[in-house]
């Protein structure tokens, strides 16, 4: 299936299953794709972000369930309140897929990190298709969900041939996403699929 993902400003991704077929202006790919589905998006289409603390944030961290809310409350659990949890692999996976649900929400497309040493989490990270990269560079300051928190830098280009991975951000251009921020995320697609869309 042929889906055009198109924003505000005309621009516009054609997505062939987890692939990007084409970039251009809305018109042209859809006289040239007239069968292909249209999706529209306030906004801007972008590349989305790479979180620079994949460790951190899916390894060092334990995301609770909504359902723990009461005993655990709903922020990040790291250092003694983590050490105090019973982990196990099935609750170390289920945290990793809440903390990439997360970053998710602020257009997070990549992860950089050391190779992940918990098993459990890698396959979590894998099965979202997540793409995980090289850290360039020590990165200072607490972990943080937000991509704006410590200037990560966005992914590579969107171009024919890559993988369908980007974020819609409900803003007119770039300036404005970098004055309100990756809070202003309202979609992101990896290989393709639409994994976050604000309600």
């Amino acid at each position: 299936m042929l889906t055009l993902h198109a924003d505000s400003r005309g621009h516009a991704h054609l997505v062939r299953g987890e692939w990007i077929e084409a970039v251009g202006p809305l018109e042209e790919l859809a006289a040239a794709h007239p069968h292909a589905r249209v999706r529209r998006w306030p906004g801007i289409l972008t590349p989305g972000f790479v979180n620079p603390h994949g460790n951190e944030l899916l390894e060092e961290t334990y995301h609770p369930d909504p359902r723990e809310a009461g005993a655990l409350g709903t922020e990040p659990l790291t250092g003694p309140a983590l050490a105090a949890l019973p982990m196990d692999d099935a609750r170390r996976a289920a945290s990793a897929r809440r903390g990439i649900q997360r970053m998710l929400a602020y257009g997070t497309v990549a992860v950089a990190c050391e190779p992940l040493r918990v098993r459990a989490v890698r396959d979590a990270v894998r099965r979202t298709g997540m793409a995980v990269v090289a850290r360039q560079a020590p990165v200072d300051g607490p972990p943080s969900l937000d991509p704006f928190a410590h200037r990560a830098r966005p992914a590579p280009p969107r171009l024919p041939g890559s993988a369908a991975d980007f974020a819609v951000f409900d803003v007119e251009d770039e300036t404005e996403l970098a004055e309100r921020g990756a809070g202003t995320c309202v979609a992101t697609v990896l290989s393709g699929r639409l994994l976050f869309r604000r309600r």
